[in-house]
């Protein structure tokens, strides 16, 4: 699983080597930090990618993403799940360096809060983890870093 960034050009070094050299780069910048992950099921394929989508605050932004598919079977529940999974499990890779340069992070759920929808079969279970890991929980129509960004890079 490679990171690239938004216009799909591998990143060479770990995640958190490059995301360090930025967070340099943008030194003065307000930066805030979304992470995502969607997933599509394609025939008997699943898809997963996951964004991270740091704001500049007034200034833009800028994303890394990555993807990875596989052949195994998943409930909407546990895929739900396993989105969330895959945003902690970055998160808690990159938290070190976050802190290093005070960046807010905010997890997102591509879950909808409203009951009529199916994913929101999993909101109580990914709001829980997300929560119970000490991270900020957004869930639709909030969660943009799942819901759009992510979402680009699995269609």
């Amino acid at each position: 699983m490679n990171w690239r960034n938004f216009s799909g050009k591998n990143v060479k070094l770990p995640i958190t080597d490059e995301i360090r050299l930025r967070l340099i780069e943008e030194t003065g910048n307000n930066i805030k930090l979304c992470i995502g992950t969607d997933s599509q099921v394609k025939g008997s394929t699943t898809e997963f990618a996951t964004a991270l989508v740091f704001i500049r605050e007034g200034k833009g932004g800028f994303i890394y993403h990555k993807s990875y598919q596989t052949e195994q079977k998943y409930s909407l529940k546990e895929r739900m799940i396993l989105e969330v999974a895959d945003s902690v499990e970055v998160a808690l890779l990159i938290c070190p360096v976050l802190d290093e340069f005070n960046v807010e992070l905010e997890v997102h759920a591509d879950i909808n809060t409203n009951p009529q929808f199916k994913s929101n079969v999993a909101l109580k279970e990914a709001m829980g983890y997300i929560l119970g890991m000490g991270y900020t929980f957004k869930a639709k129509p909030e969660a943009f870093a799942s819901t759009y960004c992510a979402n680009k890079v699995v269609k």
